[in-house]
């Protein structure tokens, strides 16, 4: 009969190692994160440079700033729709190719998204007062933060929150696609408020569900497929702060 005593400490050492494991995969999900999010600043930042001035031109922004005429192009031609729905296309591309392609390469194509996100919210800066938009971040970050650290320390199952979330997202996408044409201010307040309360709930969510799925695959030890699974969790995550972000900074954000 084994010993009791070996049997614990067997149990010990495994459980040692899938909690130093989880704690390197999750490292490795906020690090991926945080890039992307800093590759997004980024392009926004640049993009807006080159599409903002103050030597004037037919397209007047007010306080003496006018666009170019490669902002034009990009925030006000028909191209703007391009630029609008190239994320959501990518997204839509990353899941149906993410099985055949290496983790190496599902990272690249993240950063890929990431600067195709940063050309695509660009636009904030025509909007928003600079200072109002690094407020929101700050303000963003910090929110986000406890909402991720929730979801790791949380006893409580936070699964049954997954599909409640998902038709909330899917009826809020419907009504920004609306709103894209009826304009209404009633509406993308409310689509705003309700999306807030929605990427909050998704943010604890998505970080639960990036530590089960660790926990429930680790004994395999893929690296492989724990290589993928940090780079999706990563994307998750990104997602939930830029929406979160955008949806705040209708209500932080001081306009132009």
């Amino acid at each position: 009969m084994a010993d009791y005593r070996t049997i614990r400490a067997g149990e010990g050492v495994r459980t040692g190692v899938i909690d130093e494991g989880l704690r390197a995969h999750m490292n490795r999900v906020y690090g991926t994160m945080s890039v992307g999010l800093v590759v997004t600043g980024l392009v926004a930042w640049a993009l807006a440079g080159l599409a903002i001035s103050a030597e004037p031109t037919q397209y007047a922004l007010g306080n003496g700033e006018y666009l170019t005429n490669f902002g034009y192009t990009l925030w006000a031609s028909p191209l703007k729709w391009v630029v609008m729905f190239l994320p959501l296309v990518m997204v839509f591309a990353f899941g149906a190719v993410l099985q055949r392609i290496s983790a190496a390469g599902a990272q690249l194509f993240f950063y890929v998204y990431a600067a195709a996100m940063g050309l695509s919210i660009s636009s904030i800066f025509v909007v928003f007062t600079g200072l109002s938009i690094a407020q929101t971040f700050f303000a963003t970050a910090a929110g986000f933060a406890a909402l991720s650290l929730y979801g790791y320390t949380t006893k409580r199952d936070l699964s049954g929150m997954g599909s409640f979330l998902m038709m909330g997202l899917i009826g809020l996408i419907v009504a920004m696609l609306i709103n894209l044409f009826l304009q209404s201010p009633a509406l993308a307040w409310a689509v705003s408020a309700i999306g807030v309360l929605i990427f909050a709930g998704l943010t604890a969510f998505d970080t639960q569900k990036i530590k089960t799925d660790y926990i429930a695959h680790a004994h395999a030890m893929d690296s492989e497929w724990l290589g993928k699974a940090a780079i999706m969790g990563a994307l998750n995550l990104y997602l939930d702060f830029i929406n979160l972000f955008m949806f705040l900074l209708q209500f932080l954000g001081d306009r132009r």
